[in-house]
């Protein structure tokens, strides 16, 4: 039997088709491919972003800027040292690209003007932390990314 052209180039896009739809159905029926989402409440968090805009912009109007360093024990964070530390409320989140698993929060309740994150808190990779604080009523917000 002898297949012309046009035949064969049917056959290689039936099955170029079926590789691709195994694969398809693979990695959607496979827990060991986590297909999570950024943020389960996308739709609230989008509501948020003019305070947040704002929010950062007070955070850079300041004189003295939060500064987020990589430290041997750690992550610091450094607040102004012309803010009342004791004044300042807040949360910190550490989230993480690559797994939800790994993210968390911290409620600010500081004892001196500087946060330190300790190592075995982190595990290696990239984190991105964002720090949505107030003091005296006027709230601010930072973010920054860190590869530690």
């Amino acid at each position: 039997m002898k297949i012309n052209w046009g035949t064969g180039i049917v056959i290689a896009f039936a099955l170029f088709m079926i590789f691709i739809l195994s694969f398809v159905y693979k990695v959607q029926s496979n827990q060991k491919y986590d297909n999570e989402l950024v943020t389960d409440e996308y739709y609230k968090k989008e509501a948020t972003v003019q305070a947040d805009i704002e929010k950062k912009q007070n955070a850079n109007a300041l004189k003295n800027l939060v500064v987020i360093k990589e430290v041997d024990e750690g992550i610091s964070i450094d607040f102004p040292s012309d803010f009342d530390y004791s004044k300042i409320n807040g949360k910190v989140s550490f989230y993480r690209p690559s797994s939800q698993k790994l993210d968390f929060e911290i409620k600010l309740s500081l004892s001196s003007p500087h946060l330190l994150i300790p190592k075995s808190n982190l595990t290696g990779g990239l984190w991105d932390i964002t720090i949505d604080w107030s003091y005296e009523g006027k709230d601010y917000l930072n973010k920054e990314t860190i590869y530690y």
